[in-house]
């Protein structure tokens, strides 16, 4: 089945007359096979035997309220792509096609009064708080689309598959777009022409609906600055806190600066970081899926992988970056292992982590750690030095160049794979390495 349509309705009887033979006039004439399910919230004026009558699957909320409605449509729909809208008529049915068409350039297609082109016609108050408010929500939780509200949506299955809803009626239409997003899915807003509803009242309190929204999107701003969101590293390097943003430019300039050139790159840890875009032979590689989706937009080859193994041949690449990755992990040295074999003989490692000899960073993180609960201080799990890694690396082949800090805290090391002299156990230390691993 091409697409699933939701309406979830509350004693709407005469629009759904007018508005499900218009749109399966629409999907036969683009030759798509459809279904339309009706999720009624407990209607009294017969919307059910109407919506049954029209050729729809009626289905009761399975909790009450907008959300619920929602919930109820996503699981029962069998389509590859599923379309929510009003069954007011507020929402025209005749923009699907445009919708329909937008498809291959997203995972969501979002029908916008915001975007350059888009318009909305209701009274002056609805219109300068709708308007505001999408600022707020735009800024507060930095996602690139102008109408977070719109209900107007087209998604790919898998953009919604598994999401668990928490609210309880319309603040689950942000709830919904910024969690997709937060698991790398793209989106993209078609113009849109709002009317208002053409037969019976709204459902919709305004203000009642603007507190919903500010309430729920504490929890969405804590889902955008957590590290699992998709985009996180891409957003640092553009931050509008300075020292963040610093930071992030900082480290980027320094490892592009001694990578460019160097021939083909393995970024293992790539994250969504600008470090992976900025190369230009470069493979990235991350453990966590959605970063990896995030940054398939962007045209490169990635991989989904794990540090401790490689998927890659013997002496694959010409350069190694690691960076801000091996304090999240458990500490193994096979993690410096699999590096060394993976990396030509001559070839570059770039190593960043935080110096945790240093007083900068027996400052930053307990400070960040209060500030930002969840974050950086709690997923740096193994604590490294320079001298630590001083001692460590030349064991696995690898003799340290250069050595940079960002603030007098963060480590970046500039590494040479080297030929290592037998032992008397027999064998290279960077032959015994790439053994073990």
């Amino acid at each position: 089945m091409d697409v699933s349509i939701i309406l979830p309705v509350v004693n709407e009887r005469e629009n759904l007359r007018v508005l499900i033979p218009r749109l399966t006039a629409l999907l036969d004439r683009e030759r798509l096979a459809h279904e339309i399910i009706v999720v009624d919230g407990g209607s009294t004026d017969g919307t059910q035997e109407a919506a049954s009558a029209l050729g729809a699957r009626v289905m009761p909320e399975r909790r009450r309220g907008y959300a619920g409605a929602i919930e109820t449509g996503f699981a029962e729909a069998r389509g590859d792509y599923i379309l929510t809208l009003d069954a007011d008529q507020s929402h025209e049915p005749d923009f699907v096609t445009k919708m329909w068409r937008a498809r291959e350039r997203a995972d969501i297609v979002i029908a916008s009064r915001y975007a350059r082109g888009g318009v909305a016609y209701t009274n002056f108050f609805r219109r300068i708080t709708s308007a505001g408010l999408n600022f707020v929500l735009r800024v507060m939780l930095a996602m690139p689309v102008r109408d977070l509200s719109s209900g107007y949506r087209l998604y790919r299955r898998e953009a919604i598959a598994g999401l668990k809803l928490n609210s309880t009626n319309f603040e689950v239409i942000e709830e919904i777009l910024v969690k997709a997003y937060a698991r790398g899915f793209s989106v993209v807003e078609v113009p849109f022409t709002y009317f208002p509803r053409a037969e019976g009242q709204s459902h919709a309190k305004l203000l009642q609906f603007g507190w919903q929204i500010v309430k729920s999107s504490v929890n969405l701003w804590k889902i955008r600055n957590s590290l699992e969101s998709a985009d996180y590293d891409e957003r640092a390097y553009y931050s509008v806190i300075p020292i963040q943003r610093y930071w992030h430019r900082r480290r980027h300039h320094v490892t592009v600066s001694w990578a460019r050139g160097a021939g083909r790159v393995l970024d293992a840890g790539c994250g969504s970081s600008l470090i992976v875009q900025s190369l230009n032979n470069a493979i990235g590689m991350d453990f966590n899926y959605a970063k990896l989706r995030f940054l398939r937009r962007y045209g490169m080859p990635l991989t989904n992988a794990s540090a401790f193994a490689l998927p890659f041949k013997d002496n694959s690449f010409d350069c190694v970056i690691s960076s801000e990755v091996i304090e999240h992990l458990p500490y193994d040295e096979v993690l410096f292992s699999e590096m060394n074999r993976v990396l030509r003989p001559g070839g570059m490692l770039i190593l960043e982590t935080p110096d945790y000899s240093t007083l900068g960073w027996q400052i930053i993180e307990p400070v960040y750690g209060f500030l930002m609960p969840g974050g950086y201080k709690d997923e740096h799990i193994t604590h490294y030095s320079l001298e630590k890694l001083s001692e460590i690396l030349p064991r696995y082949g690898f003799a340290i160049e250069e050595s940079r800090y960002i603030a007098g805290s963060d480590l970046l090391l500039r590494c040479r794979k080297v030929e290592i002299a037998a032992s008397s156990s027999g064998g290279t230390i960077g032959e015994r390495a790439s053994s073990a691993a």
